[in-house]
């Protein structure tokens, strides 16, 4: 079958081949047939060597498709459901799952230390335990979530990882007041679902920071009521909340630099929100006082910051109700065999999200 392989860490393109096999299909396991996912930010940071993941892999951790077939012992799914991927399933008895935490559970972390695939010379991993930037997935049952017929699948796709992601930190980690202000610093797929989040929350007023032009007009479309570029946050910070500071502030790239200015121009006493995966060597420096005098509460949010099978049901619903806006987060399409064109798009912020189409 046809897969995207990454033969080393640090490479920036990745090599289409045949001769993948997806394995380690058994008990408790499916196999899915991919048909669409999604270009994340984290696929680049893996391949860069920014998130660990061990090498040879198949990115890709955001997709949905069919089941093909089900291992014994899985009685919830059959052959022909539609599913989308959660790379991070919980298990349901560890003591995170038990105190109502499945975000925090460690079960999928655990998937990807396994090989998911081979090729004649060897075993390749997928990442994050899934690696859905191939034709097929060995999975565990828990990682194929049931979705409703009338749920395409592009769309599907987004709510594995980027929507959920944005849409979360906004309603579940900072659970947003109404009339509050908020800003946004990055504005790609999972920045614009928190925008879309704290408008949902009734924020109002919104401030969408990034350096790419196109983001930022996309942002007003989703709901931002004044996009900036970063060297217009100061200013903003003036016009918007009279230099206190934001109620909120989303960092939602990933970088100590960005998640100190987002720390800078959170008000006294607000949230900000670390929403960017960043690298284990990458601090964040903050002095002993300024954390006791300003009072700010510090939020990490790790995959939308509540239950994931719960905020899957809401987006599907919120998106029913046209609430949420998920068709036009996808601004680009690509068959897998150009999915280097799409790792373009992504390094040079041309694209929201781009669809792989498989």
């Amino acid at each position: 079958m046809l897969a995207a392989v990454l033969h080393e860490i640090g490479q920036d393109k990745l090599e289409v081949l045949d001769d993948v096999e997806a394995t380690g299909f058994g008990p408790g396991r499916v196999r899915i047939r991919v048909r669409a996912t999604g270009l994340c930010h984290s696929d680049l940071s893996a391949m860069a060597g920014v998130l660990p993941q061990p090498a040879p892999f198949v990115p890709g951790h955001e997709g949905a498709g069919e089941i093909l077939e089900v291992g014994e012992g899985v009685s919830h799914l059959k052959a022909g459901d539609r599913v989308v991927v959660c790379w991070l399933p919980a298990c349901g008895v560890c003591p995170a799952c038990k105190r109502g935490q499945t975000q925090l559970c460690l079960a999928g972390f655990m998937n990807a230390g396994t090989p998911n695939f081979k090729r004649p010379s060897g075993d390749v991993f997928g990442f994050a335990g899934t690696g859905t930037f191939a034709e097929e997935v060995v999975v565990d049952a828990g990682c194929a979530v049931p979705i409703p017929d009338d749920v395409p699948f592009d769309i599907a796709a987004l709510i594995g990882c980027g929507v959920t992601t944005g849409l979360g930190a906004a309603l579940n980690t900072a659970d947003v007041e109404a009339g509050s202000s908020v800003a946004v610093i990055g504005c790609g797929g999972v920045g614009i679902s928190a925008i879309q989040g704290a408008r949902l929350k009734g924020a109002a007023e919104i401030v969408a920071v990034d350096p790419v032009a196109s983001r930022r007009e996309a942002a007003l479309k989703f709901g931002a009521t004044k996009a900036i570029s970063p060297d217009e946050l100061p200013d903003a910070k003036q016009q918007v909340t009279g230099g206190e500071g934001f109620d909120y502030v989303f960092e939602v790239v990933g970088r100590s630099a960005t998640a100190r200015t987002a720390y800078e121009n959170t008000r006294r006493g607000g949230t900000l929100v670390v929403v960017g995966a960043g690298a284990l060597d990458d601090y964040l420096q903050l002095s002993m006082f300024e954390l006791f005098f300003d009072e700010k509460r510090i939020l990490p949010s790790m995959y939308g910051g509540g239950d994931v099978l719960r905020s899957y049901e809401r987006t599907i619903a919120l998106w029913r109700a046209g609430r949420v806006d998920l068709e036009s987060l996808i601004t680009h399409r690509v068959p897998l065999a150009d999915i280097n064109e799409a790792l373009d798009q992504m390094r040079q912020g041309t694209a929201l999200r781009t669809c792989i189409e498989i």
